[in-house]
């Protein structure tokens, strides 16, 4: 054998840094996915509840056969669970509305009710009361085939569409999703279509079929709600509804104005399928160009892959590129890269400027200057999406700069005249906070208003202080009032956009750390939410929480530790040891083991697994994944990490 000596260790490269070689391999990943026209776009999941009413919807306008069945098939089977249920959130223990719809997917889909499967589905159902506990929306989608009665169902008054946009109540103080869902309601719930060939469903009643009792209750209002409903439904039966033509012919007329030349409504597919029934209901030709505007966005948001058909609730390019476009700075590349600057480009083109949306009708002296969610989404800019967009604008040097910091002053703007009394801001309306309309039987989703909350306040205080953008000094000191008082007694904040605790806390400390002022509350409340987030790592150096927190406050901040909470975590203390530099002891091995963490789960292509849900739709009734969650918040997070280490 023959020797050969080593060569001399200073001729040798010095050995990669773990750290720098997984922000490497995950900066790669990220830029692969770039769009060349600028742009990400992941896929948003959700629960099969999309799908079985898209599935519903072709029956509804006989096109059925459009439908590739055993590919809906196969994604449906393919998303039951041992349980015999389907989930609203990964691991979550399967739900019974989804499952009744899941159920009835199949059986359109020619599946027999003695298959393995159904059985198996049948029972989850009948132990959690059959069809009659489901809710209003699974209700009335198997109304539509004759698997449910149209009678069982609240009423919808057409005349609701003819009260005062500013009077003590009008369609706009709904949501903008329940709004959007609800108005072409008024006219299908009106109509009470009912489309062959129907389905027998009465396997899934756990008492008389075509009974439905509503539970018991206690509360006062929801008690008069009830019996309101009852004279609004004795009206209807004896054609005694006040204005109801006129009522009806508003509601076509408000659907018709709020579809995007794209064939959106809303941006989401409920707003979209909803609109899509009632224009069948009011006889609309299959070939009028307002439907078959509103196939094509549908086609949109569907994904075939890998031997499926599925539907996404809604698409998130503009999120996913502000994201992606921070994430990517946090971790070093230079802010002059032509890729960031070609997203920065896109991003720009995509600022609403011209149409004033539902926000206006109550921000009437506001101007626009917001973005929406998705590719095209004008009615509807949202105030996490224009806050977040003017953060990536301010971390790139773009070219054009003039025209940059006109847009994020126009932005701004427009959040600021989007602030709610109590001083935060919700996400897509002004003081739209009616609180009793969930107490209404038609809104046993609990998501008919959407208030000021801790984490869309956030990150509007997060935009000033990390951009430089000026907000008028009282909106301010009024918005920091809000978020610190929003601070629970544990030191938590509430997430109602992300998975729950650990998202709202991670968000109030990336706010609260670089806000430039030393008031000594302030400091309290960030180290409280950094001690909070420190007592709930798990034992593998992670952070996890489910979405059974929304449920059971007791399980806040726990849960298998997922790549996008564990960065969430991190992100949370580094901005609290950022503020305040003397505790970097105290959060200095949490953060290293969060660290550990993501260098550890890495993947090879620089990506990271996470089949959990970290993403909220509605608190308790609606969740999702957004799948470059996964990358771009663990990016940032490392970056940041890098950069703290790089200063220390």
């Amino acid at each position: 054998m023959t020797y050969s000596p080593q060569p001399d260790a200073s001729a040798l490269a010095p050995l990669p840094d773990p750290l720098d070689d997984a922000i490497a391999r995950a900066t790669d990943a990220l830029f692969e996915l770039q769009d060349p026209a600028g742009y990400w776009w992941a896929e948003l999941q959700s629960n099969v509840t999309i799908t079985a009413e898209v599935l519903l919807l072709h029956h509804v306008w006989n096109r059925f056969d459009a439908v590739p069945h055993a590919r809906a098939e196969a994604y449906l089977r393919g998303e039951q669970r041992d349980h015999g249920g389907w989930e609203l959130a990964y691991g979550d223990g399967g739900e019974l509305s989804t499952t009744v719809e899941a159920y009835c997917a199949l059986r359109m889909l020619g599946v027999s009710r003695d298959d393995a499967a159904l059985v198996r589905a049948r029972a989850f159902i009948l132990a959690r009361g059959g069809v009659a506990r489901s809710r209003v929306f699974t209700k009335m989608h198997l109304a539509l085939i004759g698997a449910y009665p149209w009678s069982a169902l609240p009423s919808i008054p057409p005349w609701l569409m003819l009260l005062p946009d500013r009077g003590p109540f009008s369609i706009y103080d709904l949501s903008s999703w329940a709004r959007g869902s609800t108005v072409p309601l008024t006219i299908l719930f009106d109509r009470k279509p009912v489309y062959g060939p129907t389905l027998d469903l009465s396997e899934l009643w756990a008492g008389e079929p075509g009974v439905d009792v509503a539970p018991p209750t206690n509360d006062p209002l929801e008690r008069a709600f009830r019996v309101l409903d009852g004279i609004f439904r004795t009206q209807e039966r004896a054609g005694a509804v006040p204005f109801r033509r006129a009522g009806l012919r508003r509601a076509e007329r408000w659907i018709l104005e709020r579809q995007e030349a794209t064939g959106d409504w809303g941006g989401i597919i409920p707003a979209m399928l909803n609109s899509m029934l009632a224009l069948r209901a009011l006889g609309y030709d299959p070939h009028d160009p307002v439907v078959a505007r509103g196939w094509d966005a549908i086609e949109i948001f569907t994904v075939r892959e890998r031997g499926q058909y599925r539907v996404q609730p809604c698409i998130s390019p503009v999120w996913d590129t502000a994201l992606a476009v921070r994430a990517l700075v946090d971790a070093g590349v230079d802010p002059a890269d032509p890729r960031l600057a070609r997203a920065v480009s896109w991003l720009l083109v995509k600022q609403i400027v011209h149409v004033y949306g539902d926000w206006n009708v109550k921000n009437a002296t506001g101007e626009p200057g917001g973005w929406a969610f998705e590719f095209e989404n004008a009615w509807y800019p949202d105030v996490d999406d224009t806050a977040m967009v003017v953060m990536a604008l301010g971390a790139v040097a773009h070219p054009e700069t003039p025209r940059v910091r006109g847009a994020m002053q126009r932005a701004t703007n427009w959040i600021a005249g989007m602030q709610c009394k109590p001083g935060g801001w919700g996400a897509f309306d002004v003081d739209n906070d009616k609180g009793w309309l969930n107490r209404h039987p038609y809104g046993d989703l609990k998501a008919m208003i959407d208030p000021n909350t801790a984490d869309v306040t956030a990150r509007v205080l997060e935009m000033v202080a990390r951009t430089g953008v000026t907000l008028d000094g009282e909106r301010f000191a009024r918005a920091l009032d809000y978020l610190l008082a929003e601070q629970e007694r544990d030191g938590a904040w509430f997430g109602r956009w992300g998975v729950n605790y650990v998202y709202g806390t991670s968000g109030a400390l990336a706010a609260l750390g670089p806000t430039r002022t030393g008031e000594r509350r302030i400091d309290e409340a960030v180290v409280r939410g950094a001690v909070w987030l420190k007592s709930v790592q798990n034992g593998d150096g992670g952070w996890g929480e489910t979405t059974a927190s929304y449920v059971d406050p007791a399980r806040r901040g726990i849960g298998p530790s997922t790549a996008s909470q564990t960065a969430w975590a991190i992100i949370g203390l580094i901005a609290c040891v950022e503020r305040l530099p003397a505790l970097g002891d105290a959060f200095a091995a949490a953060i290293d083991r969060g660290v550990a963490f993501l260098l550890r789960t890495q993947r090879a292509d620089g990506n990271w697994d996470e089949p959990e849900f970290t993403g909220t739709g509605f608190p308790g009734h609606f969740y999702l994944n957004y799948h470059q969650y996964r990358l771009h918040f663990p990016l940032s997070a490392l970056g940041r990490y890098a950069a703290l280490r790089s200063s220390s």
